[in-house]
């Protein structure tokens, strides 16, 4: 008796298509922020395995071990960003501690504008990966807030004249902090019409204890505006134009705006 033929696998099942498994490839690599994916289009192959063996070793770790290797590296990308700007800070745990501390308090003043924003964003810290490295998104917003609070009107204008956005980028920053050192008379502008006396004020660097700075960084930006700033600075590097030498130390002044 004829045994009945057994079909090969291979004529069962359809060959896998290597421009398919190109086109799955295209697909994850799409899912990047755009720079991440020329980054990683533009390895050359034994780099891209130490990326490959890196990617494999945290998938097999643990969540926990995950959260803190993903942590400790987002610590590091945003301390060496905060250096781009000439800010200096060490991310120790004592101070992330302060800064979520805050981030509570910032929350809290918030609640006159979204009631559930506290409790939620509490919430959310504690139960995910993302907000935590959320956190650090806002730390970076906040350094620069502080860094904005702290120069000169002149520095300012300096700084907005890089921008690819201007007017954007003094509505939502130069004005509400113009505003609050105008409101509490850490700058006072007196005579505007006068060239020299506009000079004298234009010119003049607030004098603000560390305390007074970051009261009146919560009380001018929500948390969702601070936390915003920073995250635009982790996607896209260029987003906020700087360069220290033309902003603090050139010498020449702009004519003044009317």
């Amino acid at each position: 008796m004829n045994k009945p033929i057994k079909k090969l696998d291979s004529i069962d099942e359809p060959n896998k298509s290597p421009y398919s498994q190109e086109s799955q490839i295209e697909n994850v690599l799409n899912k990047l922020p755009p720079e991440v994916k020329q980054w990683a289009e533009s390895l050359p192959w034994n780099q891209r395995r130490y990326v490959l063996s890196l990617c494999h070793l945290l998938c097999a770790a643990t969540p926990d071990i995950q959260a803190e290797f993903l942590d400790e590296y987002t610590a590091n990308g945003l301390i060496a960003k905060l250096r781009r700007f000439h800010i200096p800070i060490e991310l120790s745990e004592s101070i992330v501690r302060s800064y979520i501390r805050q981030f509570y308090i910032h929350s809290a003043q918030d609640v006159r504008r979204k009631p559930d924003l506290f409790l939620e964003s509490a919430l959310r810290i504690v139960a995910s990966t993302e907000e935590r490295s959320n956190i650090l998104n806002y730390i970076l917003g906040f350094e620069l807030i502080k860094m904005l609070f702290k120069m000169s009107w002149l520095q300012h204008e300096r700084l907005y004249r890089l921008q690819k956005n201007q007017e954007e980028f003094i509505d939502t920053y130069i004005k509400p902090i113009r505003h609050a050192h105008r409101v509490n008379q850490i700058i006072v502008p007196k005579d505007e019409t006068l060239f020299f006396a506009r000079r004298d004020y234009f010119v003049q660097k607030p004098n603000l204890s560390d305390k007074k700075l970051v009261e009146l960084a919560i009380a001018t930006f929500t948390t969702e505006v601070t936390t915003n700033f920073g995250f635009s600075i982790v996607r896209h590097a260029h987003s906020l134009i700087f360069n220290y030498d033309d902003i603090f130390v050139n010498q020449q002044e702009p004519i003044f705006p009317s």
